[in-house]
């Protein structure tokens, strides 16, 4: 029986307090707005460290004073109610907040990520390394003479994906995905499956992972290591100067990695490095083979509808010593593209694949957006000059009415609930294209962004809106995501001589909801501790002065983004110089009434830093008014 995922929590991370009359916890939980007891002789952990190879290490404490200001995991005896502080017993002793990946295991311990393999894992896991042997080719398309290569980011330590490109006599592009055989190693109910569906996901830190699977599989027999043979599921596709896919087949396959090429080394070649080109001299007009295929496939993709708002992520760089150095914004090369568009064309291949067999496996779905998030985007895309430009259909409206809002009465029309837009990927896609290259670009990609729903997994197939694609599923990282792991073992049911697995629908249902939810909570975790590490950096610039931009309003201020740091915090409406404003939710623009001073999304301007809330992840800023040059006299 595979435990569920709960929402609330029965363990509480937070800060040790050693008082004269009473221990008492401070949690880092914003569910929990009281504190925690600790009565005499809970204090001490009740079992030992536990062995993780990614664990805090365990601090003992002779006594309570000890424990004063460390951060502690605590069980809640007793949870607290309002006004009246619950009782807990404390689990595991961290570390103090500014010790070195403490951050990291408080985001663990808060989300209630797995991170500890039982033994009985670990056990399964060296048992197959020990008995592996040497990858057998017998009854496997042997791809070992073609220089197979993967393609990953510097700091990568699991390759789940690896590619080959060539041209056929007939003009037409050959394309291989080669994807890691977990399922040929990973048995549904064996030991190491269990954990992987209760982890759901691998969980991916500036400084570190949580694995799906233990280390022996992820980073030693799935990992498609170079030089070395390695099991693989195949997806070999023909596809032409249009980009359609005019043939595809699927194959147990075993390949030999002749480079693990990284997003860097593969751009510098596509660049024309003279160096790096010498280096990969046998592999450089493939590569640029490649970057030809990603154009064609993107160019299809962008005639169908689908949306690429190529949004730049946060990267935060350590120095040797573990210290933060810069936040910054991910380079984004056509290796990366090359890579995705590949991947897109194999999970789309894949999925076509079972369900025209009518085989139940898990989608991955992304459904339309709901229109009060499409009408407040179009609010805000107004107020720069722009428009999604859809049709809304004929719906009935109630009366004008009035209501208030903060004393005011307002006129708005009562639209019903069941009004429908007639939105598509293309509105979002033409819009795009617009704004690219605009200062307003990342502002309004993120607010389209933000008004589209989040994908997820589901039994039932409803097509996924921002790729305009009718049927798509996630087949190319089961390393990683355990989705994956239930596609290829339905997949391999097709292939000769593969063992597999087949789901029933009522099976799929709870395991789509599992993997959602699990992918979100990974998600929130990472999250949190990249705002976590950044409010960490930031809490040695207090008080300087920085330029930022306007992204998003609300009735209580503004948020800006910093230029030189891709970092983002408030302005609280009442800092504002010059009197008080209001948030006029319409034109969601902040308004002094008497000065008429204003600021939206958009605006550019000075603020400085004036606190940090390091383990909330907050930062506040105040805005910088302009030095005023003294006006001169005048000469009479």
């Amino acid at each position: 029986m595979v435990r569920k995922l709960d929402t609330m929590p029965l363990t509480v991370v937070g800060e040790f307090h050693a008082r004269r009359r009473a221990n008492f916890v401070e949690p880092y939980d914003h569910r929990i707005h009281e504190s925690i007891e600790i009565p005499p002789g809970w204090e001490r952990p009740r079992r030992p460290a536990s062995k993780d190879r990614i664990g805090a290490k365990q601090v003992r404490a002779a006594n309570p004073e000890e424990l004063d200001g460390l951060i502690v995991h605590i069980e809640l005896v007793e949870p607290p109610e309002r006004g009246r502080m619950g009782v807990g017993r404390v689990l595991e002793v961290l570390g103090r907040r500014e010790d070195f990946g403490v951050d990291v295991e408080m985001v663990i311990r808060k989300h209630g990520l797995p991170h500890v393999f039982p033994d009985r894992v670990l056990l399964e896991a060296h048992n197959m390394a020990l008995h592996a042997g040497a990858a057998s080719a017998q009854g496997r398309r042997d791809f070992r003479s073609l220089d197979v290569v993967t393609i990953d980011g510097e700091t990568a330590r699991d390759f789940d994906d690896a590619v080959w490109v060539d041209r056929l006599p007939d003009g037409t592009y050959a394309l291989h995905v080669h994807i890691a055989d977990v399922a040929h190693y990973v048995r549904p109910g064996s030991a190491i499956d269990v954990e992987a569906r209760l982890r759901g996901t691998s969980v991916y830190f500036p400084d570190r992972a949580v694995p799906m699977l233990p280390l022996e599989l992820s980073t030693d027999l799935c990992s498609l290591k170079p030089n070395e043979d390695r099991l693989v599921l195949s997806v070999l596709l023909t596809i032409d100067r249009h980009g359609d896919v005019v043939h595809q087949e699927f194959a147990r396959g075993i390949i030999r990695s002749v480079e693990r090429m990284t997003y860097t080394a593969v751009q510098q070649v596509l660049d024309g490095d003279a160096e790096t080109t010498a280096r990969y001299k046998r592999l450089a007009s493939r590569f640029r083979l490649m970057e030809e295929l990603e154009r064609i496939l993107n160019k299809r993709r962008e005639r169908r509808g689908s949306i690429d708002f190529d949004l730049p992520e946060p990267v935060i760089d350590f120095d040797e010593a573990g210290e933060m150095t810069a936040i910054s914004p991910a380079p984004r090369y056509m290796a990366h593209r090359i890579i995705e568009e590949f991947m897109l064309a194999a999970n789309e291949a894949v999925a076509s694949h079972l369900e025209h067999l009518d085989l139940p496996f898990l989608y991955r779905i992304h459904e339309p957006p709901d229109a009060d998030r499409v009408m407040e985007f179009e609010d805000i895309a107004a107020g720069f000059g722009y428009s999604l430009g859809f049709a809304a259909l004929p719906v009935k409206r109630f009366p004008m009415v009035d209501r208030k809002r903060d004393g005011r009465k307002i006129r708005k029309d009562l639209v019903l609930a069941d009004e429908r837009l007639e939105v598509t990927s293309r509105h979002y896609q033409r819009l795009a294209a617009k704004l690219e290259g605009k200062p307003e670009e990342r502002i309004l990609n993120y607010m389209m962004l933000r008004s589209l729903k989040q994908a997820r997994y589901s039994a039932e197939n409803t097509g996924h809106f921002a790729l305009a694609s009718h049927c798509y599923t996630h087949f190319t990282s089961p390393i990683r995501r355990y989705p994956d792991l239930i596609v290829h073992r339905v997949l391999s049911t097709t292939l000769p001589g593969a063992r597999g697995r087949r789901y029933e629908m009522d099976e799929l249902k709870p395991l789509a909801a599992e993997t959602s939810l699990a992918e979100r909570r990974a998600a929130d975790a990472e999250r949190e501790l990249v705002s976590w590490k950044k409010a960490k950096f930031m809490a040695e610039r207090v008080g300087d002065h920085f330029h930022g931009l306007v992204v998003h309003t609300a009735k209580f201020g503004f948020f800006v983004e910093l230029e030189e740091y891709f970092v983002e915090g408030l302005v609280p409406i009442e800092t504002l110089p010059g009197g008080r404003y209001h948030f006029h939710e319409n034109t969601r623009k902040i308004i002094n009434p008497r000065t008429r001073r204003e600021y939206s999304i958009g605006d550019r301007l000075e603020v400085r830093l004036d606190r940090v809330e390091a383990f909330e992840g907050k930062l506040q800023f105040s805005v910088v008014e302009p030095e005023r040059t003294p006006a001169r006299r005048r000469r009479s």
